[in-house]
């Protein structure tokens, strides 16, 4: 890698290139949405949450800042702030992962083994520790009424339509990726 930038735009290209649906929130290549869909075989299978991704200028020598905009019950995640407590990413990151480790291994992992002894989110961790089945019906609670696909597809293309209409057959492209990508799951 000649440059951080460089890694920036190939790590970025890569994600675009996986099955995930990315959103750029400025002109620039730091600051993007993705489309995270919860682990199967868990109490998060079913849920899709936008999570924003900052890419600060040092990267990949300084990890990315993530959080869940859309509201997730879980013990490592803010509730209100959607701030991650994840270990790999804030403390031992380094410059051999990259975006897709992110949303393939460190936050799925996070999602299927929480560390309620590191809470952001006391009551969560709280109850996960006391009580596990209520633990995971709160936590379907929250996919249902928060991490909806239909409700994150509908958001998608309001906004997409009202954008640069040189943008919309390139949309259009990969969203019919996308609807086949999410046949077999």
């Amino acid at each position: 890698m000649s440059s951080p930038s460089k890694r920036r735009e190939m790590d970025l290209m890569k994600l675009m290139m996986s099955d995930y649906k990315v959103e750029m929130i400025n002109d620039g290549m730091q600051e993007f949405y993705v489309h995270f869909h919860g682990p199967s075989e868990s109490p998060y299978q079913g849920g899709v949450w936008k999570v924003r991704v900052e890419l600060p200028d040092a990267y990949p020598y300084k990890s990315p800042s993530i959080g869940f905009i859309n509201k997730i019950y879980h013990p490592n995640v803010d509730e209100m702030s959607g701030s991650v407590c994840l270990d790999v990413i804030n403390q031992t990151w380094s410059p051999m992962f990259d975006l897709v480790n992110v949303f393939e291994v460190f936050l799925p992992q996070l999602l299927l083994y929480p560390n309620p002894s590191d809470p952001l989110n006391g009551e969560a961790a709280a109850l996960m520790m006391r009580d596990r089945p209520t633990y995971e019906q709160r936590v379907k609670e929250y996919c249902e009424k928060y991490a909806k696909p239909e409700d994150l597809g509908a958001a998608t293309e309001e906004k997409s339509s009202d954008e640069d209409e040189e943008l919309t057959e390139d949309e259009y492209d990969s969203s019919d990726e996308q609807v086949a990508g999410k046949a077999d799951p």
